[in-house]
């Protein structure tokens, strides 16, 4: 892939990766592996939202407290968080193409698309999108 900077972790991806719940293939673990050895492994802030939105809900259950599994998660090696910056912001209204609306998701996608990164998703109106080259993105 050119001119791509590292890997950036949708938050089921994030998620799964850090409560060993086996839905990631090996090749994906192998991928993230990888890209850790190398610095280049990112979690948009806006997965730490929706993981605390699905925390508060019930939706999922963590085994320590939502900023403890957050600060647990995001010091892992080879592990940076991913600011939300104005130019994200811009860019995930005005992306190409049919992106669906979810805000969540348009922010990961301006993310991966901005910094260069693919996006490691099981998403499939994601993958979808990326299909006609608006963004780089690999599959679970």
């Amino acid at each position: 892939m050119p001119d791509v900077h590292g890997l950036l972790l949708d938050t089921h991806a994030w998620i799964w990766l850090n409560t060993g719940s086996g839905e990631l293939t090996s090749a994906s673990l192998e991928r993230i592996d990888a890209e850790a050895l190398r610095g280049q492994v990112y979690i948009s802030v806006i997965s730490v939202w929706e993981l605390a939105t699905l925390a508060a809900k019930g939706r999922i259950t963590l085994r320590t407290s939502v900023r403890e599994w957050v600060d647990d998660a995001l010091s892992q090696p080879g592990i940076h968080l991913l600011p939300l910056s104005a130019a994200v912001a811009v860019e995930s209204a005005a992306l190409p193409g049919a992106m669906h609306a979810d805000p969540a998701d348009r922010i990961l996608v301006a993310s991966a698309r901005l910094h260069r990164l693919v996006l490691l998703t099981r998403d499939k109106k994601i993958l979808e999108y990326a299909g006609p080259g608006h963004l780089l993105a690999e599959p679970i």
